[in-house]
């Protein structure tokens, strides 16, 4: 019953932030596809500097080899965009193979992919941060799926925004999306089973999707920022970012409020004492 609920808080959770930010990015924020790019940045690089980083650093694992895997990252997102680049190189609208209006902002836009590789991975390590919540607490689990939809939604918003500025249609961004968010459910299940097994990977996976962000905010997102030039541009591109980072934190620093809240409990405290002596939960204290 309890790998029911988890799974339930997982997909539900993920599919309710995809639906919002789906809202929000084809009915709200639309026509304003530019300046979402200078929000986006803000939020993925909140994300990954505020909120994934810290929470892999705090785990018991080598920082050398964190950083190395870092490194690693880079230079693989790196081969990733420039084989993309190669394969599209010599072919645009103009060059008389006859390729679709468009076909040029499809190319401009270089970030789908990794994206994607970051966004899976972050779910995947949301489901197991999930499920080991529900076998500290089936209520600290509640909480911390909530804790999760909340700054999935203006992730997931980004998501969309990077897919549309590469060209992707509704409809594909949404599947892709999807899928993505889905993969929380597998972590959901991973989590459950083995959950000791997966503790020492968690801070690996961490550091793999938030190098994929650290790398589209700063190779792809910023370069587009900076086409627009102008000072009169650049006031709201700086306030946007600044939103976007605001936004992640606030979010970040309720969840950690909320969940000492519900560590101060006496019941809770003594039920973690119990679980942590059958089960390896992958981090300390924070889940999200």
């Amino acid at each position: 019953m309890l790998l029911i609920w988890i799974m339930l808080s997982a997909v539900t959770g993920g599919v309710f932030a995809l639906l919002v930010a789906h809202w929000l990015a084809y009915r709200v924020f639309a026509q304003y596809l530019h300046h979402m790019v200078s929000l986006s940045v803000g939020v993925l690089l909140a994300v990954s500097l505020l909120h994934l980083l810290p929470e892999a650093f705090e785990a018991d694992s080598d920082y050398r080899a964190l950083f190395g895997v870092m490194l690693a990252s880079f230079i693989g997102f790196f081969v990733l965009e420039k084989i993309a680049l190669l394969r599209h190189s010599h072919h645009h609208e103009g060059d008389g193979h006859h390729h679709h209006t468009g076909h040029d902002r499809h190319e401009a836009g270089r970030g789908g992919v990794m994206i994607l590789i970051g966004s899976s991975l972050h779910n995947l390590v949301d489901g197991v941060l999930i499920a080991a919540a529900f076998l500290v607490d089936p209520m600290l689990g509640v909480l911390t799926a909530a804790s999760i939809i909340l700054h999935e939604i203006p992730h997931k918003l980004s998501d969309f925004v990077v897919l549309m500025n590469a060209g992707l249609t509704r409809n594909k961004a949404f599947s892709l999306i999807l899928f993505t968010s889905l993969c929380s459910a597998l972590g959901g299940v991973l989590g459950y089973f083995i959950l000791g097994h997966l503790k020492p990977l968690l801070p690996y996976l961490l550091v793999v999707a938030a190098s994929s962000f650290l790398y589209i905010s700063v190779a792809d997102l910023m370069p587009q920022m900076h086409e627009r030039s102008s000072l009169r541009e650049a006031g709201p591109q700086l306030l946007l970012v600044a939103i976007g980072i605001c936004i992640i934190y606030g979010v970040t620093v309720a969840m950690h409020a909320s969940q000492e809240g519900h560590e101060s409990d006496p019941h809770s405290h003594s039920h973690s004492q119990t679980l942590s002596q059958t089960h390896s939960l992958p981090f300390d204290s924070d889940y999200t």
